[in-house]
């Protein structure tokens, strides 16, 4: 059986992770669009790879939780892909194998100017840092303005589910949120988030958050 998980800011929450967007629009105090958006990055480079740098030290002080765990025990039993809006690490570092990052990743750094020229990087980036192009290096990251380079990947991961589960997503950040269009009518969708979403009456809806969201997941799939 295929199950492919989509995944968002909600699941990294609970491991102390600052979720993407605040009720007021921001994001740790800055205006999205000054730190998450192409334009931003051109305007104010120094801002940017500030912010980027703080939250690739912040992955340093936080560890996988329940909910990561759990779903690294799936492979146990099933073929499972994770689709994840999350830039931080925490799926690998609980062990799960198959992983698609919509939006980049904190632990990568690349040249501003070549896509493919793509490095491991665990320290600051700072001005000045450039890729063997020679062009500046700046966070493998997906900004608003960006196109969605690994969407393409994630859709056919999810026109093979036949069990589709959600966590920890609003269904509000697009194209991301566009991927349940793309499951099969056959395919049995399951969302887990503690908020009212966008979806219809066919989606079970487990409105508690990640980590006690799974204990009623693992319940569901037992009785399969």
């Amino acid at each position: 059986m295929k199950i492919v998980v989509l995944t968002g800011a909600g699941i990294s929450a609970e491991s102390g992770i600052s979720t993407f967007r605040d009720a007021n629009g921001l994001w740790e105090n800055h205006d999205i669009m000054e730190v998450a958006s192409i334009d931003g990055y051109l305007k104010n480079p120094e801002l940017v790879q500030d912010f980027y740098n703080q939250r690739r030290k912040q992955l340093f002080d936080v560890t996988p939780n329940a909910a990561h765990y759990f779903l690294k025990e799936l492979e146990n039993e099933f073929d499972v892909t994770i689709i994840t809006q999350n830039v931080d690490d925490l799926h690998e570092r609980a062990g799960s194998k198959n992983i698609i990052h919509l939006h980049g990743e904190l632990r990568k750094a690349k040249s501003d100017k070549d896509e493919n020229l793509v490095y491991d990087w665990n320290d600051d980036i700072k001005i000045g840092d450039l890729a063997e192009d020679g062009n500046q290096l700046r966070p493998a990251i997906v900004w608003f303005g960006e196109m969605v380079p690994m969407m393409d990947n994630a859709i056919d991961e999810v026109l093979k589910a036949d069990i589709l589960i959600v966590i920890g997503t609003s269904l509000q950040v697009y194209p991301a949120a566009s991927l349940l269009d793309y499951a099969s009518t056959k395919t049995q969708i399951i969302c887990i988030d503690p908020s009212d979403l966008p979806i219809n009456s066919k989606i079970k809806h487990i409105k508690k958050n990640a980590s006690q969201g799974i204990e009623d997941l693992k319940s569901y799939l037992n009785n399969l």
